[in-house]
């Protein structure tokens, strides 16, 4: 029987990013003291420890050998669709024939199998490290449109003590106004949608944008997914300008901006800022989209994500699919999407973490979380020296913290053979 979820106290011994060692101290659901290594003291406490009524979880953490980061959050999910590629068996292709294969799939979906899916995906993500979660729901076709969002609803309220779920209802150009409404009234954070497969992008995103402004929420679009056409952008920083500050207003995908010429994208970037409007990336997912018709110099697909950065745009980023019709792989691991953003994107270590951590919390509009006094207990440890380190290899051996208590953690066990002949040994024998 599992011993979790349960509250901690401290973690001793952990390594930052910036190299330090540190002992934290958490009260509640935030860190209230950051030590150098060694400064809180006691016995190194195993896994729990007896008392008359049972075994108790132990309150504190040995986190020696171990990298301790901000948790990831993940700005832009799909968990109603998440883990259909077998299901499915889809053609690999671009995303008019995902959208097509998924749409077939998703006229016979039951409630019961997208909260199944949903479920397994979401706490595969929270075994690896994260702790909140914007998931896109499908408004669907047919007798019973809100069938994905009750199934969603029903996930989000079965595992509100382990991990945070925000709702948008993704509607299609053809999903009329009431139908929008309706996944609101039974629980969607946020209006979403994607415009440019419109046949009037513009006038269906000034739809959808009124419709959240009619209800007071914010909203988070699909934009400009593609190499070429539909550019609404700058349509949408317009619309939400005036809007109340705090109301999120985000964009995700924003492909088109990637490929426009440095004058025209500097300028969009400007009404980005002015607009406060936050930019989500999506790496493996639009690396495995777009460009199937340009077999010469294949583009990659990603939003222009280092002038963003450098122009003080929230940015974040997330894995978007994760092995459906848009997406045949991925493993629900922040670090993946962090590793994609440092190949494909050419962002540094810190940048590419951050993307998927700070800044994606910042798009999400989330409290501050990490290793700082006052930030909400918000952790990943990973086994691993440096930042480099855990980026690239992974590992699996990790403690996932959410709202100060131990949410999750995972070990793993090696045997590796022996070599035949030890390396030493070897280069005696040739000398």
């Amino acid at each position: 029987m599992t011993m979790l979820p349960h509250p901690l106290t401290r973690l001793t011994d952990a390594t930052l990013a910036d190299g330090r060692r540190v002992d934290v101290e958490i009260t509640g659901d935030t860190v209230t003291g950051v030590h150098p290594a060694g400064t809180l003291g006691g016995a190194r406490e195993g896994g729990a420890r007896e008392s008359g009524t049972g075994t108790v979880p132990a309150a504190h953490l040995d986190l020696d050998g171990f990298l301790l980061l901000t948790a990831p959050a993940e700005p832009h999910a799909h968990l109603d669709k998440a883990l259909s590629w077998d299901l499915i068996q889809p053609p690999m292709g671009d995303l008019g024939l995902a959208i097509d294969s998924w749409k077939r799939y998703a006229a016979e979906m039951t409630t019961e199998g997208i909260a199944d899916r949903a479920r397994r995906q979401a706490l595969a993500m929270l075994q690896n490290g994260t702790t909140a979660i914007r998931c896109h729901v499908d408004v669907l076709q047919g007798d019973d449109p809100m069938r994905g969002v009750r199934a969603l609803a029903r996930v989000r309220d079965e595992l509100r003590d382990l991990v945070d779920i925000e709702l948008v209802a993704l509607a299609g150009p053809t999903v009329p106004d009431q139908h929008v409404l309706d996944a609101l009234d039974l629980g969607v954070d946020l209006v979403g949608g994607a415009p440019h497969l419109a046949d009037d992008p513009d006038t269906d995103l000034r739809r959808l944008l009124a419709l959240a402004d009619l209800r007071a929420v914010g909203v988070d679009m699909h934009t400009d997914e593609s190499l070429d056409g539909a550019f609404t952008l700058l349509t949408l920083a317009e619309v939400v300008r005036d809007w109340p500050e705090g109301r999120p207003a985000t964009a995700g995908h924003c492909v088109r901006l990637g490929t426009l010429d440095p004058e025209s994208r500097d300028s969009v970037i400007r009404e980005i800022v002015r607009s406060d409007v936050g930019i989500v990336t999506l790496p493996i997912t639009n690396l495995y989209l777009q460009g199937w018709g340009h077999p010469v110099s294949t583009p990659r697909g990603l939003t222009a994500v280092r002038e963003l950065l450098d122009a003080g745009v929230r940015l974040g980023a997330g894995a978007d699919n994760v092995r459906d019709p848009f997406n045949p792989v991925g493993r629900s691991d922040a670090l993946e999407t962090a590793s994609l953003l440092v190949t494909a994107g050419h962002l540094t270590l810190d940048e590419a973490y951050a993307a998927v951590s700070d800044g994606a919390r910042s798009v999400m509009r989330l409290p501050e979380a990490g290793v700082a006094v006052g930030a909400k207990a918000e952790l990943l440890a990973v086994r691993g020296g440096n930042l480099s380190e855990v980026v690239a290899d992974a590992s699996a051996d990790r403690f996932v913290v959410h709202a100060g208590r131990l949410v999750a953690q995972s070990s793993v066990t090696r045997q590796i053979a022996a070599p035949a002949v030890s390396p030493v040994d070897a280069l005696t024998e040739t000398r």
